[in-house]
């Protein structure tokens, strides 16, 4: 084979080939995707207000109070949000992270799902050697059975070779207030419960602040409904919010959110 004709072949192959995409500036975007194999920037990031957060003061206190720490380099802690669905967990953690970074302090989010645990030490060497703080979202987070990750997380959470830079806390949601499944035929069956418990709680302790969600009352929801409907110029009426909310099961803030869509739409309005 000749060597003009390889060249060409060597042409072609390079052509057809994608494009080597740059990494992502860690001190140009608000937010950014880890999938496992790159960090992307979020170009669309725009969290909610949060003057919107309603219902949840002790929590939005809590974390806007340690993310602000971490953002100053002070000490801050890893963050375990659990409880109720629909209650904004994950909504509370970017607000906070949009709020703190219109103060103009050096904090970014970057997102990832909880099944790309393996690839996080090579995120980490990524943005150890960022001059900016992170906050390293993981929502909905939950293990079952024999899974592998939890003793991976609490090595990235406490020592270990994989344990997170200086600069990066964890954020991780779940429903689960341990995260990590309780089965009760598996402490029947071990030699001491006890230990078999110790394990399963293990993870949840290595969180430094733990925040706990509950569905609201009847006056919670609607203050949540009256936050949005003001902030959108709504009008609404408490017994059809009501109406609303018990027509899908219970009160949540996500029904809340549900409901002002519904207003929005029956007024011909776009949100």
């Amino acid at each position: 084979m000749s060597e003009e004709l390889l060249r060409r072949i060597a042409d072609a192959l390079e052509r057809l080939a994608p494009p080597t995409s740059l990494p992502a500036d860690l001190e140009a975007h608000a937010a950014y995707h880890w999938d496992g194999l790159s960090l992307a920037a979020v170009t669309s990031f725009d969290p909610l207000p949060d003057s919107l957060i309603v219902g949840v003061d002790r929590q939005k206190q809590a974390i806007t109070e340690n993310s602000r720490r971490h953002a100053q380099g002070h000490a801050a802690h890893d963050v375990l949000l659990w409880g109720a669905r629909g209650m904004g967990k994950s909504a509370l953690v970017k607000s906070v992270t949009g709020c703190l970074q219109a103060e103009g302090l050096p904090l970014a989010l970057v997102e990832t799902m909880s099944d790309q645990l393996a690839s996080l030490p090579q995120l980490f060497a990524l943005l150890g050697n960022a001059n900016r703080r992170f906050i390293l979202f993981i929502d909905d987070m939950a293990f079952e059975g024999d899974d592998s990750g939890p003793r991976r997380l609490r090595s990235m959470l406490e020592g270990g070779s994989e344990a997170r830079p200086a600069n990066v806390r964890l954020y991780v949601t779940s429903n689960r207030r341990n995260i990590v499944e309780r089965r009760q035929d598996e402490e029947d069956a071990a030699v001491n419960a006890r230990d078999v418990a110790d394990d399963r709680l293990a993870l949840a302790d290595r969180f430094g602040l733990k925040l706990g969600f509950q569905y609201p009352d009847q006056p919670a929801f609607l203050e949540m409904v009256a936050a949005y409907a003001a902030h959108f110029g709504l009008d609404w009426e408490e017994a059809d919010a009501l109406a609303f909310a018990h027509q899908r099961g219970g009160r949540s803030g996500r029904i809340a959110w549900h409901y002002t869509v519904e207003l929005a739409g029956r007024a011909g309005r776009s949100l």
